[in-house]
């Protein structure tokens, strides 16, 4: 089976809902990428600019993953870093290699960009078990606490 990873162009609006249906379906959230997808005008903007990194690998032209990134700019040093925020691969084509062949474009990516880091973190439940073995063949594992902050109402905040 041969496996495209394609980085997505403001012209690939098709294979960027995909993506995120993709994302919805192996995550199982479609509430977050499948039921409020932003209008073609923003994703638009977004794969135009230099902040979102969006892949798809295809087989055949059909999605069968993908990967999204952000590329960060750091304040405390001229540099950047890109961070691996989704990455997902169809369950019917797990195992073959195509989370290895996302993130290795990614790292060319970074490398074409100067970027001196890619990063990505995982869930330390079991759940997450084969995402923590593959990013441990890329890098060095930190176990850190991640908190998500919400902002229900932040009016009484100064």
């Amino acid at each position: 089976m041969a496996i495209e990873i394609r980085q997505l162009t403001p012209d690939d609006m098709t294979l960027m809902r995909t993506l995120l249906t993709t994302f919805g379906e192996v995550f199982d959230d479609a509430a977050t990428y499948i039921e409020n997808q932003p209008d073609a005008d923003y994703l638009r903007r977004l794969l135009a600019g230099d902040a979102l990194i969006a892949l798809v690998a295809l087989n055949e032209e059909t999605v069968v993953g993908g990967l999204a990134a952000y590329e960060l700019k750091k304040f405390e040093q001229e540099r950047r870093e890109i961070h691996i925020y989704d990455l997902a691969v169809a369950a019917g084509h797990r195992r073959r290699g195509i989370a290895t062949q996302l993130i290795e474009t990614v790292k060319r990516i970074a490398a074409q960009r100067g970027a001196y880091l890619v990063f990505v973190q995982a869930d330390t439940g079991i759940e997450d078990e084969p995402a923590i073995a593959l990013y441990s063949k890329f890098g060095t594992r930190e176990d850190v606490l991640h908190f998500d902050i919400k902002i229900d109402d932040a009016s009484g905040v100064a």
